[in-house]
């Protein structure tokens, strides 16, 4: 690997991984705003895309710098190469395999990247931060992105936060559970300055088609039934990405190392509420060819195993200690956001294409 000096941004060099997914394309999009160099690291498994990052040359500054490097966080050589090369100062983790279906049918990729993937990351990491100066170690953060599932399922009442006991209920939130047991350990162990971050059910442009809002979009433009698991009745809480990646930031720059912090949306809505949503948009915006509504292609199908019943997040220290505030109104959010499925079904396409 050619070592690369990178010169430009005073705030730093961020390594990004997975930032060739949803969430994490929009956090380079941020990061590049914000003035930071960017290298970002993706495997390019089935929901990472490079074009999902076509967007980063037009936002490129004299004093900002973005690369792009194909390749797993949990390739030793690859990750200590990246770190010491381009003196990266922080790293921002997104790698993960996170589709709950997925999990349960082959829970085997989940626990080697989201759980020997983030060991590998975190093992490279401390020894590249061990091995800077103590004005390098004090710039030097990790933020692990994790979710509301590693907490388990809620009653009819009550919202998680930054104390609630993890219980995890499928491979997926296992494997992400365990992950950042992992961060904990090295801060707690090593003093290595990490943050975490939880965040309720993120919804937005480019979000791969297997995720509820994304896949019933695309369900309906394609003339496919509309499958609801179970009844319809779990409920979710949603917050836009592009709130989510605000609080990340936040966290990222302000947070206090060794805590976790819970970013939410405020907007519970039942499954079944949200697709009927959903039609309706669609209705507004492409009706369908027939005249018939959207509406009444809604089945409801075999319930997902394990599945739970409710999601809800409490934000209010993220709200006190880091100023975290959301800007997006769910109901003008989610008009956007179908608005843009609409207008790329092109790439829906290709990108359901590689799967």
């Amino acid at each position: 690997m050619v070592t690369t000096d990178v010169q430009g941004s005073k705030k730093g060099t961020l390594l990004v991984t997975g930032g060739a997914g949803f969430i994490g394309s929009h956090f380079v999009e941020l990061a590049i705003r914000s003035q930071y160099n960017v290298v970002v690291l993706d495997a390019l498994t089935y929901a990472g895309h490079r074009e999902n990052l076509e967007q980063i040359k037009d936002l490129l500054t004299s004093n900002t710098h973005y690369d792009f490097i194909h390749g797993s966080i949990a390739d030793q050589q690859l990750v200590s190469g990246l770190l010491r090369n381009y003196h990266i100062t922080g790293v921002v983790n997104f790698a993960a395999e996170t589709h709950v279906d997925r999990s349960i049918n082959g829970p085997g990729e989940f626990i080697e990247t989201n759980i020997a993937g983030t060991f590998n990351l975190l093992r490279c990491a401390l020894a590249y931060y061990e091995s800077l100066p103590a004005e390098g170690r004090e710039k030097f953060r990790y933020l692990q992105v994790s979710t509301d599932e590693v907490f388990g399922s809620l009653g009819p009442t009550g919202k998680f936060n930054e104390q609630t006991p993890f219980e995890p209920n499928s491979p997926y939130s296992a494997s992400k559970a365990a992950a950042d047991f992992l961060v904990h350990a090295w801060f707690h162990t090593y003093g290595f300055p990490s943050v975490t971050t939880h965040c309720s059910n993120n919804y937005g442009p480019r979000q791969y088609p297997e995720k509820l809002i994304p896949f019933m979009i695309t369900s309906a433009l394609t003339e496919k039934p509309l499958g609801v698991y179970g009844d319809g009745q779990n409920v979710r809480d949603w917050i836009h990405v592009e709130d989510h990646c605000a609080g990340i930031m936040l966290a990222f720059e302000t947070g206090k190392t060794g805590r976790r912090y819970c970013f939410g949306g405020n907007e519970e809505w039942k499954n079944i509420d949200l697709v009927k949503l959903i039609c309706k948009e669609l209705d507004k915006l492409q009706p369908c060819p027939d005249g018939k509504k959207y509406e009444s292609t809604i089945t409801f199908v075999k319930d997902r195993a394990g599945h739970d019943q409710r999601y809800a997040i409490d934000d209010s220290l993220a709200q006190k200690e880091l100023g975290f505030k959301r800007r997006y109104d769910f109901r003008t959010g989610l008009a956007s956001t179908v608005e843009w499925y609409v207008r790329n079904q092109e790439w829906c396409k290709k990108v359901i294409r590689r799967k």
